[in-house]
């Protein structure tokens, strides 16, 4: 039976600086999208999906809310243009491995990690205090990550994600065709297509679920987190006990983002 719960993001994290009054601007640029949410404290009060960044997407949030600091995390170059904005309007960090945060980073080479990743390992340590966190992050790639009680992060793993696993079948073979990521249910494909559907959703969910159980065998208290484009369908699929917040990485750079205010408040 499936016992997994949902995050609610509007609730927010367990706060480990003080309460903001201003709005903050948040910008995650993945992949294959730019994912961008206001902020009140810790509470996401509006939220935006684009293709790409652009000036004229931020300017119409900057005259909506007001927000006052800004923290940009991107695996992609951003636009000079963009960047001009941003440092003209905000108190503006553009996240790096050398952005003082709250956790500690012990992985041997920091300036490699993901930003992604990093983030999503500060919302664990802030909204799990006290506990030991294995991360998901279910998009372009399958990421996993753990931080733990002490909130010393430890790294984790990289595997394709459900997209490219279909992608790569056709890809690099002659006559396998593209398949979508669409609903599948069962274990045995009858057709070519739903093989593909079975051996990629069924091979993901088994790969999950054995990373969980190799965890929990070191780590008992275990809290389980599943983020990422494709949250939705690790929350339906596994039978391990998980939330799942689509917003967590979002989340992290808050946090980060608050660390950085409160240190230079009190600097």
């Amino acid at each position: 039976m499936l016992e997994s719960s949902i995050l609610n993001d509007n609730i927010g994290i367990k706060k480990i600086q003080s309460v903001k009054d201003n709005h903050h601007l948040i910008i995650d640029c993945g992949n294959t999208r730019v994912k961008i949410a206001v902020f009140l404290a810790n509470v996401i009060i509006a939220s935006y999906t684009h293709q790409e960044l652009k000036v004229e997407d931020i300017e119409v949030i900057h005259k909506e809310y007001q927000p006052v600091h800004c923290i940009l995390a991107s695996v992609v170059e951003i636009p000079t243009a963009v960047q001009s904005y941003l440092s003209t309007h905000f108190h503006y960090i553009q996240l790096s491995w050398q952005t003082p945060m709250p956790i500690t980073n012990a992985y041997q080479t920091p300036e490699t990690l993901g930003l992604d990743r990093l983030a999503a390992a500060n919302a664990a340590f802030a909204t799990f205090t006290g506990q030991d966190v294995l991360i998901f992050d279910a998009g372009t790639c399958l990421t996993f990550d753990f931080i733990d009680k002490q909130g010393k992060y430890h790294g984790g793993g990289i595997s394709p994600g459900i997209n490219m696993r279909f992608k790569a079948l056709h890809t690099f073979t002659q006559r396998l065709p593209l398949v979508k990521h669409q609903n599948f249910e069962g274990l045995s494909g009858t057709s070519t297509e739903t093989s593909i559907l079975s051996g990629v959703h069924n091979g993901i969910v088994a790969e999950v679920e054995g990373i969980i159980g190799k965890y929990k065998n070191e780590f008992t208290d275990l809290k389980v987190v599943v983020t990422g484009g494709d949250a939705n369908f690790f929350a339906k699929k596994l039978k391990s006990n998980i939330f799942a917040s689509p917003n967590f990485v979002l989340m992290g750079l808050n946090v980060i983002l608050n660390f950085n205010v409160d240190q230079k408040a009190t600097a």
